[in-house]
């Protein structure tokens, strides 16, 4: 690139800043692929992202939600019990399943209009994600204790249905598929658990989706991920968001041949005033000034209700880069 690509995390908002409610984004993949189009040029971003939500897989499964205009939904019930064998799952249909479709739309009709001016992206649940899905989180951690083995079952089915979600993603019209993964955050299980558990299964996940055609592998863990980050690159991530808990220079020194993506904080896109927004993407900006391997993005998911100056404040700071 001949410049620092803008990538900030513009999921729900699009939906809000085209006028739709959130709801409605959620099923609709035509809607979702105009919002966020809109937010491209609105905000001159260098990428699209076709993500709903984290009730997507569950939903495949059986799950029920509950939706609101305005919010995103919650898994409502469990796909599996506390005593249930995962083994008794199938596989969903991503061209059937639930809201799969709705992703899959999206990204024909993104990449359509797009072609390789934009990156296109999808996104898939990371493994302990999905598994608490299953599970309920709650309950999903309790196996870690009670029964590692079925815990490992659970993390291995979870592990092929990001695999074949994802590859149906590729399939549409994706460049790459994030792989999300909050609950495989220090702030929700221990570093040690993440190496044993989870590591080995994101590298399965990533090696399959460069396998099935990605231009690139992208791992998102948000949170104080320090414990974890060195791990990215032995796994195949070929790109790496860290969140604000990590600086800059922590960030390199722990990956230093990984492209970067981050760290602005969402919260900050609420309420901070723009100026503060393009002060720290300055300053990120001029960072990595030298490294290169960065995108200009924020830690996490840039809430719906942001204030579009706060995001348009994030382009304002390459005006000159």
């Amino acid at each position: 690139m001949d410049r620092t690509p803008l990538v900030p995390q513009l999921f729900g908002h699009a939906a809000v800043s085209a006028g739709l409610s959130l709801r409605d984004y959620l099923h609709d993949g035509e809607a979702l692929a105009h919002a966020q189009i809109c937010a491209r040029e609105r905000y001159r971003t260098d990428a699209v992202f076709a993500f709903l939500d984290f009730g997507v897989e569950a939903e495949a499964l059986g799950a029920p939600l509950s939706f609101r205009d305005d919010r995103y939904p919650d898994v409502v019930g469990s796909v599996l019990g506390a005593d249930d064998d995962p083994a008794r799952l199938r596989l969903p249909e991503p061209a059937s399943a639930g809201r799969m479709p709705v992703c899959l739309r999206a990204l024909r009709t993104m990449r359509g209009r797009l072609g390789d001016s934009a990156l296109v992206a999808g996104a898939v649940a990371g493994p302990m994600t999905a598994c608490a899905q299953l599970y309920g989180i709650e309950n999903a951690l309790y196996l870690a204790i009670d029964d590692p083995p079925r815990l490992a079952a659970a993390l291995d089915f979870s592990t092929r249905l990001a695999i074949r979600y994802g590859l149906a993603q590729l399939d549409a019209g994706a460049h790459a598929v994030i792989v999300f993964d909050p609950a495989a955050s220090p702030a929700v299980v221990p570093p040690g658990f993440f190496r044993e558990f989870l590591a080995p299964r994101l590298e399965r996940v990533l090696a399959a989706l460069r396998d099935g055609g990605a231009a690139f592998t992208w791992l998102n863990i948000a949170g104080p991920t320090a414990g974890i980050l060195d791990c990215y690159a032995r796994i195949g991530a070929d790109v790496a968001t860290f969140d604000y808990y990590l600086s800059a220079a922590e960030a390199c020194r722990l990956l230093p041949r990984t492209c970067l993506a981050g760290n602005l904080k969402s919260l900050d896109f609420l309420d901070a005033a723009p100026d503060r927004i393009e002060r720290q993407a300055r300053a990120l900006v001029a960072a990595f000034e030298g490294r290169g391997g960065f995108l200009l993005s924020s830690g996490c998911e840039i809430p719906p209700e942001a204030a579009a100056g706060n995001i348009a404040a994030m382009a304002a700071a390459l005006s000159g880069d």
